[in-house]
């Protein structure tokens, strides 16, 4: 049943009809909301792929020097703190650590993007355990300087619920 509604509506989104009503909510998207859209998932994915090469040179430019950053119930502080005393450690005792089961949603309001990421992770540490934890992130995004930059950040994890 959900395939058959997936293809409806992949259908009516797809029809010359459903293209001529701008307020229709399966309209696709105008070409520049794309590209925008397409700038913000490249800087979560930059972030995503510098955490998953455990190295985070650089990614200070993905971020605004005021910008906040929110971890399972606490403050970190700006992405500078963030990545000296939290981010930057943790990367050094890490073995690996990867994304699995990503989905991002990215939408528009006034002159920022909102960012959802939910994703499944595994980090092995140096010392040999293994953590795996299902996460979320939810950011927010302005342009600055002609580029997105993540203003604000808070993500979370829990322990993955067992199958019934």
């Amino acid at each position: 049943m959900k395939a058959v509604l997936s293809i409806a509506l992949a259908a009516l989104a797809a029809s010359p009809l459903s293209a001529q009503h701008s307020d229709h909510p399966l309209v696709p998207a105008q070409p520049e909301q794309n590209s925008e859209e397409a700038s913000v998932r490249a800087v979560l994915s930059q972030y995503k792929e510098s955490i998953e090469q455990l190295d985070a040179t650089g990614t200070e430019r993905l971020f605004t020097a005021d910008s906040a950053i929110f971890e399972t119930g606490g403050s970190e502080g700006t992405y500078a703190d963030y990545l000296a005393h939290h981010l930057g450690p943790e990367l050094k005792a890490f073995k690996s650590f990867r994304f699995s089961n990503y989905q991002v949603d990215v939408r528009f309001e006034g002159p920022v993007a909102l960012a959802t990421e939910t994703y499944d992770y595994r980090i092995e540490i140096r010392d040999g355990e293994a953590v795996e934890r299902r996460g979320v992130a939810t950011s927010v995004l302005r342009k600055e300087g002609g580029a997105w930059k993540i203003v604000r950040m808070h993500n979370s994890g829990r322990t993955p619920r067992s199958a019934p």
